[in-house]
């Protein structure tokens, strides 16, 4: 029974290309969704706003035990076999919205929720724009996998523009700070994860890559752009040239995000006169 789950779980298909039907219809339902929560939702209710969360959420952490299933176990020959795929383990970038979401949805309003709101709206957007924009590195073989792959970085958009759209108002240069604040806070984790994991799995004989945001000391840089950067400089360069340009990143995004909103609110000042 467990094998024709497994079997299932791994049906594949021929590897997806940016910009073909599953890149496009991806899209065009991210864009859908996101436009239907800003028009029905924008200015909803509170309690609202976190069941939107909250919805999001689960469906990413459901889709993520999805993938944990299949990148751990495989049939061999008929047989299960379990092989922990460490390069695998949920604490990249893009898996953050799972980690942050739960704070947002359930801390009362205040200045520590705005920070994780305010992470959601600008970096983490980013993150799944980035992945929308270019998607060909994350496509696989795997139907189930490809699916993960873009509902959660869909996801990523549609509550990132919809978190920027609902509280537009707190959007100031403090409010991004926060957000970068966060964003530091699990740079650090992934950091102290990478030293210790290697070192577990070092005195363990096992040689396996773990490198989570791609900032550990032992194993290469493979994101576009740092990728380059990474041989040519020493650690004690790549890792603050790392944050600063993913600060520069978000910063960006945030500037748009105030951008559009100034450019809003003037128009509907205009059509009021």
């Amino acid at each position: 029974m467990m094998i024709h789950i497994l079997n299932f779980l791994q049906s594949e298909m021929t590897r997806p290309v940016s910009y073909g039907w599953v890149h496009l219809l991806s899209l065009f339902l991210v864009i859908a969704l996101t436009t239907l929560l800003i028009l029905r939702f924008r200015s909803a209710d509170e309690r609202v706003v976190r069941r939107i969360m909250l919805v999001a959420w689960l469906l990413m952490v459901v889709g993520e035990v999805y993938k944990q299933i299949v990148y751990t176990w495989e049939v061999s020959d008929g047989i299960i076999v379990r092989d922990f795929q460490w390069y695998a383990f949920p604490f990249q970038f893009c898996s953050t919205p799972m980690y942050v979401l739960p704070f947002a949805i359930f801390l009362p309003e205040g200045r520590v929720r705005d920070a994780f709101l305010a992470f959601l709206g600008t970096f983490s957007l980013f993150g799944g724009l980035a992945v929308y924009a270019y998607p060909a590195d994350v496509f696989i073989s795997t139907i189930g996998v490809n699916i993960q792959t873009m509902l959660h970085h869909g996801l990523q958009v549609v509550i990132g523009v919809y978190l920027a759209t609902r509280y537009y108002k707190k959007l100031n240069f403090r409010y991004y700070l926060k957000g970068l604040a966060v964003f530091a806070m699990l740079v650090l984790a992934a950091m102290a994860m990478n030293v210790g994991v290697h070192h577990a799995l070092v005195a363990n004989g096992i040689d396996e890559t773990f490198n989570m945001f791609f900032i550990s000391p032992y194993h290469e840089c493979t994101l576009p752009v740092l990728s380059t950067i990474w041989p040519l400089v020493p650690y004690a360069v790549f890792l603050p040239m790392y944050v600063l340009g993913f600060g520069i990143v978000g910063f960006i995004i945030f500037g748009i995000e105030m951008g559009l909103t100034r450019l809003f609110r003037g128009k509907r000042q205009y059509a009021q006169k």
